[in-house]
């Protein structure tokens, strides 16, 4: 469980700070959401890191998950386009994520397989 709150972590705080980058163009007090933003997304996503979860993974999550949500949420808030084609290449990023993971989950299984570098 542990693991899924770092995960929700690190994307939340990307996604704000990426949010508040776009909306510090005319606002400039939200350069703080951007200062703590990212960092504190890195901090999350290397904890994540340490509990073992596998880089391709976690990256392959945290950035499909960032692209989708901010996108999204730039639609509402900054009235950013979100067309049909968009959703299709949601989809393809949730589907090449949900292979990269099935992936490692295939390797780990395989006998003889120690985790670490080849």
């Amino acid at each position: 469980m542990t693991k899924w709150l770092y995960l929700a972590g690190a994307i939340s705080s990307e996604v704000v700070a990426t949010l508040a980058l776009r909306a510090m163009l005319d606002h400039p007090a939200w350069i703080v959401l951007v200062l703590t933003g990212y960092p504190l997304s890195f901090v999350f996503l290397a904890a994540l890191l340490r509990r073992g979860v596998p880089v391709g993974v976690a990256y392959g999550i945290w950035s499909a998950c960032g692209v989708a949500i901010t996108a999204v949420a730039g639609a509402f808030l900054f009235h950013d386009p979100l067309t049909w084609v968009m959703g299709l290449g949601f989809a393809c990023i949730v589907a090449g994520v949900l292979l990269v993971e099935w992936g490692s989950g295939a390797a780990e299984a395989e006998p003889g397989h120690a985790g670490g570098a080849p």
